[in-house]
């Protein structure tokens, strides 16, 4: 387990911080003990909550082109067929994570493939589980074709915490199945846009482990 390159520089200045704010309590305040221990265990509870939240567990990167794989941590909550009109202009069987403050914020590609396709849209901080996030909200959409021919479309949408999206790609970039391709701070979610054919591995309310959860399997092309 490591700390991931976004929550460093985060997490140094607010160790600062917090080691100052209770050294000045504890110097001018000297006699309030209750208050300096207060502060002490806040402060510990604070930079542990924000500690696990960028943890970077290190995972073993599948490899198996006939199965898509979880972009991110969290819990399934949406799996539908509907029109994904902003680039594949077809019906998809979509398949939705939510990932709350507590879950991996790392995004991750579901195959190995190379990005045709990549767009960044602000917008809105609605709820992450609220059916216009994904239309409305800052997001990005990425679209991954498999040397088979296969395409997947997987958009990052910002939740009402969430208020910044990073991403590490752009189109012609060759990502690695599992290979992190993004992160996203403070609870948010994920929407993959499958092949109608492909097979649905997941139930709503399941949770993943992104790079290590199947979601789907694919019915290759000949």
């Amino acid at each position: 387990m490591t700390i991931h390159r976004e929550g460093r520089v985060l997490l140094f200045w607010l160790l600062i911080i917090l080691v100052a704010g209770n050294y000045l309590i504890i110097y001018f305040l000297p006699d309030a003990r209750v208050l300096s221990n207060v502060a002490v265990l806040g402060s510990t509870v604070l930079y542990l909550i924000i500690l696990q939240f960028f943890r970077s567990p290190i995972i073993k990167l599948p490899s198996d082109e006939r199965l898509v794989y979880a972009p991110v941590d969290g819990k399934v909550v949406v799996i539908e067929e509907t029109f994904e009109g902003e680039y594949l202009k077809e019906n998809r069987r979509q398949v939705s994570i939510f990932m709350s403050p507590i879950n991996v914020h790392i995004t991750r590609s579901p195959i190995k493939g190379l990005v045709e396709f990549f767009q960044y849209h602000p917008g809105k901080y609605l709820v992450a589980w609220h059916p216009k996030s994904s239309t409305e909200n800052e997001r990005t959409t990425m679209v991954v074709t498999h040397k088979n021919g296969t395409k997947l479309l997987v958009r990052q949408i910002a939740g009402a915490l969430a208020r910044r999206i990073k991403w590490y790609v752009k189109p012609g970039s060759k990502l690695e199945q599992g290979g992190e391709f993004g992160f996203i701070k403070f609870g948010s979610r994920v929407d993959v846009f499958l092949p109608l054919d492909a097979e649905v591995l997941v139930g709503l309310e399941e949770k993943t482990k992104g790079g290590r959860t199947p979601i789907a399997r694919l019915k290759l092309k000949a």
